[in-house]
This record gives C-alpha cells, sequence and structure tokens, in this order.
C-alpha cells in the first residue's frame, strides 16, 4: 500500500487497491489478522488498528525500505499450579500486517502509542509535501 501516490487517483482509493493480495476477503477462514482504519490531514496519516485485550510490549513495529510492518506476538505465560482454567475463549493469536510507505512519509518521526484496545500510529508528512503547491481554478 502506497500512501501517497502522484496521480489523479485519490490517496483513499490507493491505499485500499494496493493491499496484499492475501488481503479482505481472499484471507484464508481463521488466519489472525487485525483491522486498520487509515486516515489522513494535511500533515500526516494516521493508522488505527483494533487490537483489543493485548500489551503494549508484545507488539512490534519497524519501517525498513519502504516498508511499516505492524506485529504481534503473544508472550507464553506460565499458569501457577494452584490456578486452573475451567474454559478458555479469550485467544490473542500472533499476527503480522505491513505496508509500504513511499518517500512522502518521514520514517523517522513515525510514533505509536496503544490506548483502549487500539494501537495508534502517526505517519507524519515531509515538510515538502505538506506545502506542495496547490491548483489555482480560473474563474
Amino acid at each position: 500500500m502506497s500512501i501517497l501516490k502522484n496521480n489523479n487517483t485519490s490517496v483513499f482509493d490507493e491505499l485500499f487497491n494496493a493491499f496484499p493480495s492475501n488481503f479482505g476477503s481472499s484471507i484464508p477462514s481463521g488466519y489472525p489478522t487485525a483491522s486498520v482504519n487509515i486516515h489522513e490531514t494535511t500533515d500526516a496519516f494516521h493508522l488505527e488498528l483494533n487490537a483489543p485485550g493485548r500489551n503494549k510490549e508484545d507488539f512490534s513495529i519497524s519501517a525498513d525500505k519502504g516498508l511499516l510492518t505492524i506485529s504481534y506476538q503473544k508472550k507464553e505465560t506460565s499458569e501457577e499450579k494452584n490456578y486452573k482454567t475451567i474454559r478458555k475463549e479469550f485467544t490473542y493469536k500472533s499476527f503480522k500486517r505491513s505496508f509500504s510507505i513511499d518517500d512522502a512519509i518521514n520514517a523517522d518521526a513515525i510514533q505509536a502509542r496503544y490506548e483502549n484496545g487500539v494501537l495508534k500510529l502517526l505517519l507524519p508528512k515531509k515538510e515538502e509535501i505538506k506545502n506542495a503547491p496547490k491548483q489555482i481554478s480560473i474563474s
């Protein structure tokens, strides 16, 4: 997924038309993933990854060679001997999501925080992108 594209395609269209081929309905049933919302402002893109019930220490986020990767790996905990689980319906399967980011994003300034079950990432645009010339209409 490219965050920005320099043609007449809207950023929204580009974001959702460029997902990996295994995104959406083609993901096999039961394959762990997390839903993502993507928003754009004049200064940045905002990603919200729905991941309730997890610990922020179990997330890994990296940006390398134009690829932003968000993964979750549940760390195993040992059960106490005096504590027996009768039924376990909560599942926290590992997942990994990757997004292509282009040169318009300042990868060194990406920020993340986890609150209320949502992992939020701020992908700031580079200064030259924020100050791009505007199209002036002729009246």
